[in-house]
């Protein structure tokens, strides 16, 4: 799928999170609804960071395209170091280990480990990159005619008001760990769920997707996991745009009114 659609469809997860633990007694404060919602819209355009093209290798200048050339050869270097018989012969690392389940999970708790042991500048610091990341997904118009600088002042901005607004006593900086400092722990969760969503995006489309890997399936361990081939898509095609986008904005409301409580 292409940027729009996959912050979309991270925003819609979280939200829809947040109506799960609302219906289990266990409602999310509204900063870490909005906060995790906007980091999921952010995570969720990560993976493609092996992608030289992507939304996310233009966002931080020259660093994220410098970013993007080392991780695309990292990725292509541990398929041709893991790949099996049964795995096609690739010239580039995109949609191979940033597209897995493994990647997620590191980076996520990688994030998490950042935020508790950094303290505030770090959880700035993780802010500024998601929101800027969200801010290119969710208003793709208006920052495509944009500047880099302004989309980069509107991210910092936007994670130095947030993150005061969850250092005030019982607005979440502590929300789900609760021991002493542990908090902003849970900022790794919705970075592992953006990228697993993007994953499951990326998965519907013609090409499917290994977030599997490393667990080998028949003669492959980068198997591409989809849906069957009669029901896939390509990136940015109509079904994408005209359907799929409706439904993210969709069941993002419909999550987003269950979380606050207005469908109880």
């Amino acid at each position: 799928m292409m940027g729009p659609a996959h912050s979309l469809s991270g925003a819609a997860a979280w939200l829809g999170v947040g109506a799960a633990t609302a219906a289990a007694g266990y409602p999310m404060p509204w900063p870490v609804l909005v906060v995790g919602a906007l980091i999921c819209a952010g995570a969720a355009l990560a993976p493609d960071l092996d992608h030289k093209s992507a939304t996310i290798s233009r966002a931080f200048g020259p660093l994220s395209r410098a970013l993007c050339g080392a991780v695309d050869a990292l990725s292509h270097a541990v398929y041709k170091a893991t790949k099996m018989r049964g795995d096609a012969h690739r010239s580039g690392g995109h949609r191979t280990l940033t597209h897995t389940w493994v990647w997620a999970v590191l980076v996520g708790a990688g994030m998490s480990l950042l935020a508790v042991q950094g303290g505030r500048w770090a959880v700035l610091g993780i802010l500024f990159v998601h929101m800027v990341l969200a801010i290119e997904g969710l208003l793709w118009r208006a920052a495509r005619v944009s500047s880099d600088v302004l989309v980069w002042l509107l991210g910092a901005a936007t994670a130095w008001i947030l993150a005061g607004v969850l250092d005030e006593p019982g607005n979440g900086a502590g929300w789900l760990f609760t021991d002493p400092g542990q908090e902003y722990l849970w900022l790794g969760l919705p970075i592992v769920l953006g990228a697993l969503v993007h994953d499951i995006g990326d998965a519907l489309t013609v090409s499917g997707c290994p977030v599997l890997w490393p667990i080998p399936i028949g003669r492959k361990r980068w198997y591409p996991v989809g849906p069957p081939k009669g029901m896939r898509f390509r990136a940015g095609s109509w079904v994408e745009i005209k359907v799929l986008m409706p439904v993210f904005m969709l069941l993002g409301g419909i999550g987003g009114l269950g979380a606050l409580g207005y469908l109880g």
